[in-house]
């Protein structure tokens, strides 16, 4: 199985210092619901990670976090793509849960109910908190300098082998171009 876990807020959607707190915050950055739909129609699974401490501190409730997913399947759905799954921590750091990212409790629960090693899975993400998380899990950590990315690659610190990427487009650019020069098609026969 091919899978892919995005953050959400910085890489499928602009973020905001103050949270996505109402559907109508939610706005996609270019390309990135294209991107996904590249993606999905490649055969890959969709899967976001990412903390929603806005949830635990009282910013907004299940109810208006379910519409802004809604909002965001719908959107994708219309581009021709499928988000599979979204996985999401609701606490504050102060809670001191395991799912927050930059702990890997979300990467863990993704593994599980997938069936799979994360070994090599690539994780997308905006903020160093996000690929640690990976990192821990085994996934290979992937930093977009859309959101929060060009501030944490400033800031240092990432992950060995992290790549860095424009946005979620030229992830997917890549990604797809990797595919096709590995395709039984492309190999030279003796």
């Amino acid at each position: 199985m091919k899978l892919i876990i995005l953050d959400r807020d910085g890489v499928i959607n602009q973020d905001a210092d103050s949270f996505i707190k109402s559907p109508e915050e939610w706005v996609p950055i270019p390309e990135s619901l294209e991107a996904i739909a590249r993606l999905h129609k490649a055969g890959y699974r969709i899967v976001i990670a990412t903390n929603q401490s806005g949830l635990g501190r009282g910013f907004f409730d299940i109810i208006t976090l379910n519409a802004i997913h809604q909002k965001m399947h719908a959107a994708v759905r219309a581009a021709g793509g499928v988000i599979d799954s979204i996985f999401f921590c609701p606490h504050a750091a102060s809670d001191n849960c395991d799912c927050r990212k930059p702990r890997q409790g979300m990467f863990n629960a993704i593994a599980k109910r997938y069936d799979v090693s994360l070994d090599g899975v690539p994780s997308v993400g905006d903020s160093l908190r996000d690929l640690q998380a990976g990192f821990l899990a085994g996934c290979r950590p992937i930093l977009v300098m859309t959101g929060k990315g060009k501030q944490a690659h400033e800031n240092g610190g990432l992950p060995p082998e992290t790549v860095l990427f424009e946005n979620l487009a030229a992830v997917a650019d890549s990604l797809l171009a990797s595919e096709a020069e590995d395709s039984p098609e492309k190999m030279e026969k003796p």
